[in-house]
């Protein structure tokens, strides 16, 4: 509970003596090349490979001869849509984009370079952290309907190639009893999935203490705190967004 108090008021401190926007909108949108740009191609690979297995394994548990071969995209369509894209490639994005943030500002943590802001006047918390939550919020999001594409279209592929499904059946299953608020719900968690690995990656970050082993540290605890604290949340979300 300590830990978590602390949490809480290291987010209260980003909203205080915050720089001008000007500042922010540049800071924002360099983070936002970091975490988006340069993490697209490995969600599109992952994300692509994980649609053609999900459709090759549908297929070969699909022993009946009742069940019709457009179920199998319909089982790729709705695992991308709830589960592989978001959550998935949240804990791929804590472990490339949330170590990452936990070891760059726990590096400037040793270094004193966030002291060295503080006696400039400036808040090291915000001027760091925030625009860091901010880019993750705005490019997470994009970075999950990218890989929810991903796995359809690779699915598609993975079943129109070996011939387990024809392109008729599969674009069939891809359109038959689709429920739009899915899409919502894949969003919402992304959303929420993104605020949870920044704020804790750099939490973590910021709170090292010691030297360059401390900071490993510190990177692996920011890996593991925000995939469990995700886990969770992902199972309240589903439990809060999905019972009727």
């Amino acid at each position: 509970m300590r830990e978590f108090g602390k949490y809480v008021i290291f987010l209260g401190s980003l909203f205080v003596r915050r720089e001008k926007f000007k500042t922010y909108y540049q800071l924002v949108l360099d983070e936002s090349i970091q975490i988006g740009v340069k993490s697209t191609f490995l969600f599109v690979l992952v994300a692509t490979f994980m649609g053609a297995v999900t459709t090759v394994q549908t297929a070969f548990n699909l022993v009946s001869p009742l069940i019709p071969k457009f179920v199998i995209s319909q089982v790729v369509r709705d695992m991308s849509i709830y589960e592989l894209a978001p959550t998935i490639m949240a804990v791929i994005f804590a472990g490339k984009v949330g170590s990452s943030m936990a070891g760059g500002i726990g590096t400037m943590k040793i270094t004193e370079q966030i002291d060295a802001l503080e006696v400039m006047g400036i808040n090291s918390s915000s001027y760091l952290v925030l625009p860091k939550i901010i880019a993750s919020l705005l490019m997470f999001p994009l970075l999950v309907v990218i890989a929810g594409v991903c796995a359809i279209f690779g699915g598609y592929l993975a079943g129109t190639l070996t011939g387990i499904v024809t392109p008729t059946e599969y674009i069939q299953g891809i359109r038959s009893s689709f429920d739009p608020y899915t899409i919502q719900f894949a969003l919402i968690k992304s959303v929420v999935f993104a605020f949870i690995i920044s704020s804790v990656s750099c939490f973590k970050g910021y709170n090292t203490r010691g030297g360059a082993l401390e900071v490993g540290v510190a990177s692996t605890e920011a890996v593991t705190t925000s995939v469990i604290t995700l886990l969770l949340s992902n199972y309240f979300l589903a439990e809060l967004l999905l019972n009727e």
